[in-house]
């Protein structure tokens, strides 16, 4: 979702065929979408800037980016209560409430990817703790620069409502955890290495690990994109998770 993509229209005009009918409910679902963008972009941004922080080790960053947890995670809130309300007052049904479930799970995997924007923040300052740690690893560098180029084709395919870019997110998901095999095999040699450097690489590690998350989040988002628009999961593993994720929102009461 890039900055011309912020604050234009939305493509996901609810044409199709539709089961709810009075334009409350339309308005409400339109609304629902409107904010699931804005929390997106306010995600996307966090995580641009904690791998910024992360990769020209300044620390200020990511500090500033911790502090904003109370903000993020109040717009997650309120964004869950108003799902909440619309399944109560309007009871959709059939490609209705996929649309509204399927905000609800985009908001669940844009409320992970801004507790890893700030897990990697937070390592920043645990590095800064050995001067050595800066520049990191390259290869580290190089799976923190796919990981957002992840986010970012994922949550423009949302913006767009574009399965074409939303396919390529997941068909990367792939290389993205080869890379991350990679990394880390290279960080465990590295500790072999230079033992007296483990918390370091240990770090390292573990941020490789949350930059692989990361990417598999956009994978996800990705997935709500194919999902929408095709009335089916993209992957046969999909199915599962997405039952249970329309069951319990189609009971509001039992989440």
């Amino acid at each position: 979702m890039h900055e011309e993509s912020r604050g234009v229209a939305s493509p996901w005009t609810w044409d199709e065929p539709r089961t709810s009918v009075g334009r409350h409910f339309l308005r409400d679902l339109e609304g629902l979408w409107a904010d699931v963008l804005r929390l997106a972009a306010i995600v996307e941004e966090d995580l641009e800037r904690s791998i910024r922080a992360l990769c020209d080790g300044e620390v200020a960053l990511a500090d500033e980016i911790r502090g904003r947890k109370p903000a993020v995670q109040a717009w997650e809130e309120t964004l869950e209560r108003e799902c909440v309300r619309v399944l109560a007052l309007h009871q959709p049904v059939a490609s209705d409430l996929r649309r509204v479930a399927a905000v609800l799970k985009i908001n669940g995997d844009l409320e992970r990817l801004g507790d890893l924007a700030r897990h990697v923040a937070k390592r920043v300052g645990k590095l800064a703790e050995d001067p050595r740690s800066f520049p990191i690893p390259q290869p580290l560098e190089a799976l923190a620069s796919e990981a957002l180029d992840q986010v970012h084709l994922g949550l423009d395919a949302l913006a767009r409502a574009d399965v074409a870019l939303a396919q390529r997110v997941i068909a990367a998901d792939g290389a993205v955890d080869r890379l991350y095999r990679s990394v880390v095999a290279g960080l465990k040699r590295d500790i072999v290495e230079d033992p007296a450097r483990v918390d370091p690489w240990l770090r390292f590690i573990s941020t490789a690990r949350n930059l692989e998350r990361v990417a598999d989040h956009a994978g996800r988002i990705a997935e709500v994109v194919v999902y929408l628009k095709e009335g089916t999961p993209p992957r046969p593993d999909s199915t599962a998770r997405w039952t249970a994720r329309r069951s319990n929102a189609a009971n509001p009461v039992a989440r």
